[in-house]
């Protein structure tokens, strides 16, 4: 059962509700929030007076179009696209564009409305914003990819732009799908705005440690949780879930700090591997050759493929969560600490449900949400733009030190705005008020706009 509610917040989120229906991911991502920010009103009263809450609930622009393309057959197939363009007030919005079948105005508003405080939490100046498609890129030629992404980009250039909106990849959007969407704009513009992406090509605008950022980031983080609480990685048994970036390069970054992974997964099931994951099998088979996961049992003989399985059974001291929203509930996050869990980082955005998000809590583990534990993605981007706006190039090593001094100071700024707020140790209340606060403060200097 989620927490109540103060009674000044409690009529805002009704609101919310009254003014959103249907959107479920949009709803729970509000309230996670909202429930962090009572004391914070009693705190700044000036929030209230300028209605801020209220205001930062209702993105700045919701832009629906329509994606018409040509598949390989000659048939035209017809799409939706989105951009919600959330919050401003620090900066150009800034957020991935996901292409799933999945994906609804729900979905974007409740990445958008987690955009604004991760951003925030980075320090670096930046808004929030999402988008994406209800395309699904899974078993398309390179051709129909990139006739999609044309068609969609022909719509959504005339609202993004360096200084205005910068759009980056998330789940089904790789560096692929950001060459054809900048080739595109580039066509369409006649400019050469490397800003306007994130997420290019190295050859061409693009960041070193990007790939990797989402995954080293939250990786860093739960080790930072870690030393504060006297522990490290060093033989931890670990979990990750997925197979995409972000598992890939958390399983690298534990690896390398002293734990061992013995789990990832797809859509389809999972593996488990005692003797620890081959990382350069999972690469060859998701990032070169596109199979699924459970070819990775053709290789390694003694690993086991759990088709339909649930990961979080696997007995494990941190669990990595880098899949998709909602993929650890209440039973889950029971298994996971019973089994002796100690840490969990969230690498994908709101995998957690709020039951279990609590289970975490009340067992006093270290948690760290995914606005905090994955701002490392985005953060990246943001060091992106700035090597596009110098016209430079940064080494590989000076990126990723980059990194891990920001993602140091996001654990920093939690924890300490969590034992500030009275809530020692509970890192939900502190990425929420952390991030909350700054937004709003820039919110107020700007006026009612």
């Amino acid at each position: 059962m989620a927490q109540m509610l103060d009674e000044k917040l409690e009529p805002i989120f009704q609101e919310v509700l009254a003014r959103n229906p249907g959107e479920t991911e949009f709803h729970q991502a509000t309230r996670e929030v909202l429930e962090s920010l009572g004391p914070v009103l009693v705190k700044h009263p000036e929030f209230a007076h300028q209605r801020i809450i209220e205001r930062i609930c209702e993105p700045e622009r919701q832009i629906i179009f329509r994606v018409p393309w040509r598949d390989d057959k000659g048939v035209v197939q017809i799409n939706r696209g989105f951009r919600v363009e959330f919050n401003s007030a620090l900066g150009p919005y800034k957020g991935g564009l996901r292409f799933h079948p999945s994906v609804y105005l729900g979905i974007i508003k409740f990445l958008g409305f987690e955009q604004i405080f991760k951003n925030a939490l980075t320090g670096l100046p930046i808004g929030g914003g999402k988008g994406g498609s209800d395309f699904d890129p899974k078993g398309k030629s390179d051709d129909e990819i990139m006739s999609f992404c044309q068609s969609f980009m022909t719509e959504l250039y005339r609202h993004i732009g360096e200084h205005t909106d910068v759009p980056a990849g998330d789940i089904g959007v790789g560096g692929r799908e950001i060459g054809f969407m900048f080739g595109q704009y580039k066509r369409i513009t006649n400019r050469w705005e490397a800003g306007v992406l994130t997420g290019k090509g190295l050859d061409w605008g693009g960041s070193l440690v990007r790939t990797e950022a989402t995954g080293y980031g939250a990786t860093f983080f739960v080790d930072e949780m870690l030393k504060a609480r006297k522990d490290s990685f060093d033989g931890k048994i670990c979990s990750v879930s997925g197979s995409g970036n972000v598992a890939i390069y958390t399983i690298e970054k534990i690896h390398e700090l002293g734990g061992k992974v013995v789990t990832c997964s797809d859509s389809n099931g999972y593996i488990y591997d005692e003797k620890g994951i081959d990382l350069a099998l999972i690469q060859q088979l998701k990032e070169v050759e596109r199979r699924r996961i459970k070819d990775y049992i053709e290789y390694r003989k003694h690993a086991k493929y759990v088709a339909k399985g649930n990961i979080w059974e696997v007995p494990c001291q941190v669990a990595m969560p880098s899949a998709t929203q909602n993929e650890i509930n209440g039973a889950d996050a029971k298994i996971l600490v019973k089994n002796g869990c100690i840490a969990v980082g969230e690498g994908a955005n709101m995998p957690t449900t709020p039951e279990g998000v609590k289970v975490f809590l009340d067992a006093q583990i270290a948690y760290g949400p995914g606005k905090a534990a994955n701002a490392g993605g985005v953060a990246t981007s943001a060091l992106e733009m700035q090597q596009n706006a110098q016209r430079d190039s940064w080494t590989f090593d000076y990126t990723e030190k980059r990194l891990q001094e920001i993602m140091k100071n996001i654990h920093e700024l939690c924890y300490e705005t969590a034992v500030e707020y009275g809530t020692p140790g509970n890192y939900v209340n502190g990425a929420n008020i952390a991030g909350f606060i700054r937004v709003a403060k820039a919110m107020v200097a700007l006026g009612v706009v």
